[in-house]
Parts: C-alpha cells; sequence; structure tokens
C-alpha cells in the first residue's frame, strides 16, 4: 500500500516545490532524490537504484542531438542582430502596402521566414513589435489587431522548422527530427494561411481596423520595389534551403545542419557589416544561458524520471488514462486540454520535460506514432506564448509596445488567434494526412502491435511498451 502511494505523492510533491518557486531544474532532481531516500529508508527500493544517475546523465551530455540546440539559437540570435528582420519587414510591408491589412499580411509573412530562418520567438516578436507595431498605429491600425497579429506570428518558430522545440520534442518522444521536420511544414503552413484568413476576414468586416498605407507612405515602387525585395529575400532563403534542405534529403544530421546555419548567419552577418566582436559575445552569451538552461531541466527531470518509474509511476499514470472514455480520441482530447491549462503557468521546455515523458509510453500503447503526436503537441504548446498570465510574446511586445498600446489591448488582441492556433490544431488532429505526406505514412500510421517489431513506432518507443508490457505481466 506504501509502494502504491509514492507515485501519486511524488507527483503532489513536485507540484509543491513548483508552487513554492524553486527553479525547475532543481525541483525535479530535488523531488526526486526525496522520494528515492523516503523509498530506500521505508524498504521499498533498493539502494542500487541511484547507480544508474551517473549512466544516464553521461548520455545526455554525449547525445549528439542536443547539439542543434545552441547552433540553432546561435544562428538565429545572429541573424537577428544582423538587422535582416528590419530589411524583410520594410521590403515586405512595400510590397503588401497597397492591399486593405497589408502591413499585417507582411507581420505574418515575415513571421514565417523569420521562425524558417532564426527559430527564435522572442528576436521575431520585438523586432516585428519595434518596426510594424508604429507603422500600423501611425496608420490608423486597431492596437487589437496590430497587437495579436504580431504576437501570433512570432510564436510561429514553435512549429515551423528548424524549430528547437521539435528538436526538444524528437529527444523526449525519440522520434526522427528529420521526420518531425519533415511533418511540420505542412502544418505550418496551415497555421499561416489561417492567420492569413482571420486577417482578410477581418479587413473585409471592418475596413477601418487595418486601412491600406497611403500613396505617400509606399517610398519604392515598381521595378525598383521587386529588385529590392529580391535582393533582401535570397539570402535568408538560401540559408534555410541550405539548412533545411540538407536535412531533408538526408544529406546532413540536424545538429550539422544547425553547424551550417551557425557559419552561414555569420557569413551573411558579415557581408551584411554587422558581425562584430560586441555582436558575436552577446550572441553567444545568450545561447550558453538558454543551452544551460535546457541541459539543467534535463538532468533534473532524468532523476525524477528515474526514479518515477521506480515506484510505478508510469504504471500509475497509465491506470488513470484507462478511465478516459473514447479511446485514443478521449486520450487525445485529455491531453491537449492539459497541455493547453498547463500553458498558462509553465514553459514549453518545462511541459515537454515533465509532462511529456509520463504521456509517451500511454500514447505508444494506444498505437499514436511519435511524430504525429510531436507534431500535435508542438501546435498545441505554441499558444502557451500567446495565453495570459505567462504568455512570453504578450511580455516581449509589451517590453517594446508605445504607452498607447494598453496590455488589455494585447491581451484582448491574441485571444482570436489563440482560437485560430487551437483551429489548426482541429485540423491535424483530424487530418493526419498532413503530417504523413511530407514525413512519410510511418509517421502517423497505427501498424502492427505498439512495442512489437514492424510497429512503425521508434526504437525508443518500442522498448518503453516493451518495459510496460514486462512490468504488467509481473503484476507491478
Amino acid at each position: 500500500m506504501a509502494f502504491e502511494l509514492l507515485a501519486p505523492l511524488m507527483f503532489v510533491g513536485l507540484a509543491a516545490f513548483l508552487l513554492l518557486g524553486y527553479p525547475v531544474a532543481f525541483a525535479l532532481a530535488a523531488n526526486g532524490l526525496l522520494f528515492a531516500g523516503i523509498g530506500i529508508g521505508l524498504g521499498l527500493l533498493q539502494p542500487e537504484l541511484l547507480q544508474a544517475l551517473p549512466q544516464r546523465l553521461f548520455g545526455i551530455m554525449a547525445n549528439p542531438l542536443l547539439l542543434a540546440i545552441p547552433f540553432f539559437t546561435f544562428m538565429g540570435l545572429v541573424l537577428e542582430r544582423s538587422g535582416m528582420a528590419e530589411d524583410l519587414l520594410d521590403t515586405v510591408g512595400q510590397l503588401f502596402g497597397p492591399v486593405r491589412g497589408g502591413v499585417a499580411y507582411a507581420v505574418i509573412f515575415v513571421g514565417a521566414l523569420l521562425a524558417a530562418t532564426t527559430g527564435v520567438i522572442a528576436a521575431s516578436v520585438i523586432a516585428m513589435g519595434l518596426i510594424s507595431l508604429p507603422v500600423m498605429l501611425r496608420y490608423n491600425y486597431s492596437p487589437r489587431l496590430a497587437s495579436g497579429v504580431i504576437c501570433a506570428s512570432g510564436t510561429l518558430a514553435q512549429i515551423i522548422p528548424p524549430s528547437i522545440v521539435l528538436i526538444v520534442l524528437a529527444d523526449v518522444l525519440g522520434a526522427s527530427v528529420g521526420d518531425m521536420y519533415a511533418g511540420a511544414v505542412l502544418p505550418g503552413l496551415v497555421l499561416v494561411t489561417l492567420l492569413t484568413g482571420y486577417v482578410f476576414i477581418t479587413t473585409m468586416l471592418n475596413p477601418a481596423a487595418a486601412p491600406a498605407l497611403p500613396p505617400a507612405a509606399r517610398t519604392r515602387r515598381g521595378v525598383q520595389l521587386w529588385r529590392h525585395a529580391a535582393l533582401v529575400m535570397v539570402p535568408p532563403l538560401a540559408l534555410m534551403f541550405l539548412v533545411l534542405g540538407s536535412i531533408f534529403m538526408g544529406i546532413a544530421t540536424p545538429s550539422e545542419g544547425g553547424a551550417m546555419g551557425a557559419v552561414g548567419a555569420l557569413v551573411l552577418a558579415a557581408l551584411k557589416r554587422r558581425l562584430n566582436l560586441t555582436m558575436l559575445r552577446e550572441a553567444l552569451d545568450a545561447t550558453t544561458k538558454l543551452s544551460s538552461f535546457v541541459m539543467f531541466i534535463l538532468i533534473g527531470s532524468t532523476v525524477f524520471a528515474l526514479v518515477f518509474r521506480a515506484v510505478n509511476g508510469d504504471l500509475w499514470v497509465e491506470r488513470l488514462f484507462t478511465l478516459v472514455p473514447g479511446g485514443t480520441v478521449g486520450f487525445l482530447i485529455v491531453v491537449h486540454l492539459m497541455i493547453f491549462v498547463l500553458g498558462f503557468f509553465i514553459d514549453f521546455f518545462e511541459i515537454a520535460f515533465i509532462v511529456l515523458p509520463l504521456l509517451a509510453p500511454v500514447a505508444v500503447k494506444l498505437g499514436i506514432a511519435p511524430v504525429w503526436f510531436a507534431i500535435m503537441i508542438g501546435m498545441n504548446l505554441q499558444t502557451s506564448f500567446l495565453t495570459p498570465p505567462f504568455g512570453f510574446s504578450l511580455f516581449y511586445l509589451r517590453s517594446v509596445a508605445p504607452p498607447q498600446i494598453r496590455t488589455a489591448d494585447i491581451y484582448r488582441g491574441v485571444l482570436p488567434f489563440v482560437i485560430v492556433q487551437l483551429l489548426a490544431l482541429l485540423l491535424v488532429v483530424f487530418n493526419p494526412q498532413l503530417v504523413s505526406t511530407l514525413a512519410g505514412t510511418a509517421a502517423v500510421q497505427e501498424t502492427g502491435e505498439p512495442g512489437k517489431p514492424g510497429s512503425g513506432q521508434t526504437p525508443a518507443a518500442d522498448k518503453a511498451a516493451a518495459e510496460i508490457e514486462r512490468m504488467l505481466r509481473e503484476g507491478r
């Protein structure tokens, strides 16, 4: 009886640590060690359990996939500081200027392009907030529409490759990053289309919310405008095809593609004469901080996961989900509702490292392929950047917005875009072919029995399912 209570108590203990304000990485590790000590002290666990920790930590450090995170982060920061965003927004804004809502369309287009080249949400939102928001306000755009479209477009880096989120999800769920990137292309384009469609409908129903730019504001026209647009857009597009193309075609691993992207970003910054020691130091400093943040959470989650599995926490979670009616559909509904609500309060890294390892074995047992599952989760996590009180995009825009933009305008402005993102998620849930078209049928197909050879699952998922079945047979 005491052994069966350890798993739920461990989960409650983690929630208590987090509510008390302890950093997530330390809360995970401390909670794991605390309950390991309790279990050993009560004679319910063997002390040899903790001997597995050093090997697991070395496994994290030796994981080549995680090298892609600092590479892509560094690439995005260098490109952001090279002035690429400013050039793109100015030129694309001129292209769409004559159209009603043209600047909003430009923000969505540039947000997608920045997502495919930089992958850094903070850089996208801040750059577009500094450059496009004053323009939209100057020409009488609705403050709510202007705020919402900037925040939503900035979060496209969550789902459009080379998304760092997809790398993290691939590592947690044991999926191929190449398949993840390929499978996320069409859902990302669907989301961009839906965002554009919302702006179009808004301009039809309320033309005053997003007027066209007056002729005096369009400083470039005709051949000169298109020539300038080509010169501005070719470098980031070339870098995008270099990085993603090499990964999709199997020429380079994600880590190698990230390394090429980092070098390419330095070359582009040098060509624009923006490469200097100060910029390089700032980019390296920010990259080191983010990479260290991820690694510490990984280490903490490893300690927690080791002890949680030792007390049959994974079986406890599985039993909870067997109570959910509706089979696979019911499981997906509950999971997405839970992740959506958690996104109001905690960061996507924390959700990925705390919640997903508990859900992955259950998903495998239900025959849900890791790539499809991960992309759905990634699209859901995207909303966490837009939902108050801790939506980071809201904070990024608030930090650079002029005084006439109220915080209430930002919060209300993002609500329609949250609904649009949830609509895109539903389309992916009910149309798996959006993922399988480019990622392959195995990305979404339920073949064979999960955990058995030929099941279509990844080796990591097979191993997890086999372990669950073994423990069930032993009556644990």
